[in-house]
């Protein structure tokens, strides 16, 4: 019985170890790529270990690194900015919606369950933006028109419901007031499902190319990360194009290795935050959906 249980125990571990090298030999490849000079990939293809070592992808990068500091400086204070306004506020607005003596939360709950079904479309949200709340060329522009996110306020308050009552009836006896029963008790105790809240605002912050493109039109020090990114892979593939129409096809261009360049430095902070997730990742998302 005992060696069955192993034999099963030994096949788990066997799988998740293929299972994991699945998902880090790509990783490994694109590094290694990045390294590899341009010719060895059109010959070889992609490898985990150079054949050449080859760092012009990376020089091109930092061609300008006035231009990549400013865009990795930008995108970092968006995003925490965004990351802690958004899961203050949706807490917040969780915790009222959580509470039983909250005489409006079946309307509020209906109006931001309703948003999540009916969207204004780009151009309403652009006159909105540009036209009105003027927040067109500022740093306000990442941050503010999406700090709410329904599904996480609903995920949020699902947790907060889940919390013994008594806690807070205790802490209201012992004279505690609203702020400190959400500040001292609510939050220590829901650090799952926030630190998951927060990790999903800020690859959705980091990753963010659009508003660059939409609303920072004067202002090249207010540009985002991947919107630079994109930007420097789009010159590459006109050169490249130029190249071809003048019958000059010039092999030395660094198209592939600069696009895995680009996705080793905008990947890289993720890489190094996401561990200081990773262990309330999993709790936090099943600890949201017990309760509907």
């Amino acid at each position: 019985m005992l060696k069955k249980k192993n034999f099963k125990e030994n096949i788990i571990t066997v799988f998740f170890i293929f299972l994991s090298a699945i998902m880090v030999i790509p990783m490994l490849m694109l590094i290694g790529t990045s390294f590899s000079n341009e010719k060895d990939i059109v010959e070889y293809g992609y490898a985990i270990i150079p054949r050449n070592i080859d760092l012009s992808a990376y020089t091109y990068l930092l061609k300008n690194p006035k231009q990549l500091i400013d865009a990795y400086k930008v995108t970092i204070i968006f995003t925490a900015v965004s990351m802690v306004l958004s899961v203050l506020l949706m807490s917040m607005t969780a915790y009222a919606l959580a509470r039983d003596g909250f005489k409006g939360k079946k309307f509020v709950s209906f109006y931001l369950y309703f948003t999540t079904l009916f969207g204004g479309g780009l151009v309403p949200s652009y006159i909105l933006i540009t036209q009105y709340l003027h927040l067109q060329d500022t740093i306000w522009v990442y941050i503010i028109p999406s700090l709410i996110v329904p599904t996480y306020i609903f995920m949020i308050r699902t947790n907060f419901q889940a919390l013994p009552k008594e806690l807070t009836e205790s802490a209201l006896i012992d004279g505690a007031g609203e702020y400190t029963i959400f500040f001292k008790i609510i939050l220590p105790l829901s650090k799952p499902v926030l630190a998951t809240i927060a990790l999903f605002t800020f690859l959705a912050k980091w990753n963010d190319w659009g508003t660059s493109m939409l609303y920072i039109n004067n202002r090249e020090d207010l540009i985002s990360l991947q919107y630079l990114l994109q930007r420097l892979l789009m010159n590459i593939e006109l050169l490249r194009d130029t190249s071809i129409s003048q019958y000059t096809m010039n092999i030395e261009i660094p198209a592939e290795t600069v696009r895995m360049a680009m996705a080793v430095v905008a990947a890289g902070p993720v890489l190094v935050i996401f561990p200081f997730f990773q262990k309330y990742f999993t709790k936090g998302m099943t600890v949201g959906s017990v309760k509907g």
